[in-house]
């Protein structure tokens, strides 16, 4: 305490200081606005559009600023019609103030800085740790103090800061809010860490900083995010050189006329400054402070969501077709009661030709790093553990033409989960319960056309167990970066007993405007291994020319690379906010799988040998859809399936 009453002391001192008149200083920095979708929203985000900006920033004591922007340029990957508040484009000026105000106070408005007089008065501080830091100018010890609210239920923050010992000055400030702090019941969350640099060795004043604001859709609670990262380099200061109060009127944050903004010369392509600045190697991991925050909070709620709303999983909770349940129609919500760590989640729906109810019920608890959730649910499941199609386009499939991508069983399932973080990249799952499958049958008609037969695969009830490693990309790993996962599961049954493992991995590699993308799976099922368990592959989603899902057993190797290679296009106009993209995406690619161990029961056989392919794949629109032309190099299959971005399947 006796350091934050001198932080508290030394921040109104500096306000006062009459060596420090004014100063004028440069800041560079990128406004990312990103969409992240799937469920548990554990995937890299996809990004949107990026705005490149230079400042010029004023600043004089007490507390006047002017930033003005002189440098603008900007990107669109997707049609998008994203307006930022003022404040969203330019840096944060003298550490928030006493009162920190976000998004013009549409956002967040007035919450007590803990470091202003009342600080003291309305938060508890912990000291847990200590660095030293070597500058030119001298050694600086620097001491790690966790702050949160006495008053949880306030609108206040929670979070971390370094002090200088020596000065008492804020070094680094890194926080969320309390769920009162947020004003809009669409924001998730807004992490902000500021990075102060000594300068004329008596002045911290900023030199980096990021702030995330993550929000959720309005009314209907989906797997989607949008992200707004703002992330800021402030260099080349210049001190005391007699600013008058004239220039400080109107707005703080300004751009200068569109002819200043135009002659800006910029030392390198927007492309290569967005690679360059969005890549991996983050200033700061966003997510790993996220989860920082999360510990000094506890079971406290750091997030500004409404407490109930409509809720599903994807737009195929709402509507679907497929052939084992005629046209589906269901609904659900989600509560989060008293807006604490709890959160319930249920939904139903009814298939109008199979004439059976299909629910689901998840109770969810968050707590730090570690997640608990039970859940209840009984639905149609797929023979696949990842999709091979949108399930939009799949409805439309079936109903039009007959052409259902999928091979089901009715499961019901009770499971107990206990999700662990580690790290910002890494998270480790144990799951068990009881598992009941039943098979199904054709029941609907399509506009034409006649249905395949869904293979009969229902084995009835087992007590099923379940350990999860994955490993997940960096977020905005445009210039290259990995994912993975390693599945282990096993059942029991009084029929059969089975074991069953599976790993994937993702990966991405820059080479200059082009990339290499990469994916793999190896999968291993013991003799007894149920045919809704099997793996297989063949055509749509695996390997296209081949004949869909052809070939599956026990075992199964698989993997896919491909070259892409961007293409200028010319832009047709969609109005104000879309365009048909500058670009459309060619890549070139291989694709080779095996599978070996017949599965009884199952339709799908061993591929006797590896079964390659070669294709080429044309992403358009902002790579919203994507056209795949396959040959298969053994058999004289050939191929064209068309689809939208697989970044959007699991929401539809």
């Amino acid at each position: 305490m006796q350091l934050v009453s001198r932080g508290v002391a030394r921040r109104a001192e500096r306000q006062a200081d009459s060596s420090l008149r004014d100063f004028r200083v440069r800041a560079h920095g990128f406004v990312f606005f990103l969409g992240q979708f799937g469920e548990g929203l554990a995937e890299p985000p996809r990004l949107v559009k990026s705005d490149e900006l230079v400042l010029e920033v004023y600043w004089k004591a007490p507390n006047l600023s002017k930033q003005v922007i002189v440098g603008w340029r900007d990107r669109a990957d997707l049609p998008t019609d994203i307006q930022y508040h003022r404040d969203h484009l330019g840096i944060v000026q003298n550490n928030f103030g006493d009162r920190i105000r976000l998004g013009e106070g549409d956002e967040v408005r007035d919450v007590p800085h803990p470091l202003s007089r009342a600080g003291p008065e309305l938060y508890d501080f912990a000291l847990v740790d200590s660095i030293s830091i070597r500058l030119p100018q001298r050694e600086i010890r620097a001491l790690q103090v966790l702050v949160r609210p006495r008053d949880v239920g306030a609108p206040r923050v929670v979070g971390s800061m370094y002090f200088d010992l020596h000065t008492a000055e804020l070094i680094q400030f890194r926080f969320n809010f309390t769920r009162a702090a947020y004003l809009d019941d669409t924001l998730e969350d807004i992490t902000i860490v500021l990075e102060n640099g000594l300068w004329e060795g008596r002045y911290w004043l900023p030199v980096r900083q990021e702030i995330e604001i993550r929000r959720r859709t309005k009314w209907l609670d989906l797997p989607a995010r949008g992200i707004i990262r703002g992330r800021w380099e402030i260099q080349e200061y210049e001190f005391n050189l007699g600013l008058t109060d004239r220039m400080f009127l109107g707005p703080e944050v300004v751009a200068a006329p569109e002819a200043v903004r135009d002659t800006f010369e910029w030392e390198v392509s927007l492309d290569a400054a967005i690679k360059e600045q969005a890549g991996p190697a983050m200033t700061f991991d966003l997510e790993e402070v996220r989860a920082e925050i999360s510990e000094v909070a506890g079971a406290n709620v750091l997030s500004g969501l409404a407490a109930a709303r409509p809720a599903v999983g994807s737009v195929s909770d709402l509507v679907r077709f497929n052939r084992v349940e005629g046209l589906a129609l269901g609904f659900g919500g989600l509560l989060r009661p008293g807006g604490g760590a709890v959160e319930l989640k249920g939904w139903l729906s009814y298939g109008i030709s199979d004439e059976q109810l299909k629910a689901l019920a998840v109770v969810r608890y968050r707590s730090g790093r570690t997640t608990l959730v039970l859940e209840g649910v009984r639905r149609v499941q797929d023979v696949a553990d990842e999709p091979v199609i949108s399930g939009v386009l799949n409805s439309i499939t079936s109903q039009e033409a007959a052409q259902d991508y999928g091979d089901y069983v009715l499961a019901g399932r009770l499971t107990a989960s206990v999700a662990h973080d580690v790290g910002s990249r890494g998270r480790v799952t144990l799951a068990a319960g009881v598992e009941h499958t039943e098979s199904m049958a054709v029941v609907a008609t399509p506009a034409r056309g006649t249905f395949r037969p869904n293979p009969a695969m229902g084995v009835g009830t087992l007590g099923v167990a379940a350990l999860r490693l994955a490993r997940r990309d960096a977020a905005l790993a445009v210039s290259g970066g990995w994912s993975a996962d390693l599945d282990l599961e096993g059942g029991l049954g009084d029929t059969l007993d089975y074991g069953r493992v599976r790993a994937t991995a993702r990966g991405h590699v820059a080479l200059g405007v082009t990339g290499l993308v990469g994916r793999a799976m190896a999968g291993w099922g013991s003799t007894d291994l149920p045919a809704y368990r099997s793996f297989v592959m063949g055509g749509r989603g695996t390997l296209v020319g081949e004949p869909f899902r052809a070939w599956g057993g026990r075992y199964a190797l698989w993997g896919h690379v491909e070259w892409r290679l961007p293409v200028p296009v010319p832009a047709a106009s969609l109005g104000a906010f879309a365009s048909t993209g500058r670009n459309i995406i060619l890549a070139p690619y291989l694709a080779a799988g095996w599978t070996g161990g017949t599965v009884a029961g199952a339709p799908w056989q061993p591929s006797e040998g590896v079964r390659p392919v070669a294709g080429l794949a044309l992403e358009f629109f902002h790579r919203l859809f994507r056209a795949d032309f396959g040959v298969s190099l053994r058999g004289e299959g050939v191929s064209l399936v068309v689809d939208v971005s697989r970044d959007l399947w699991e929401i539809l």
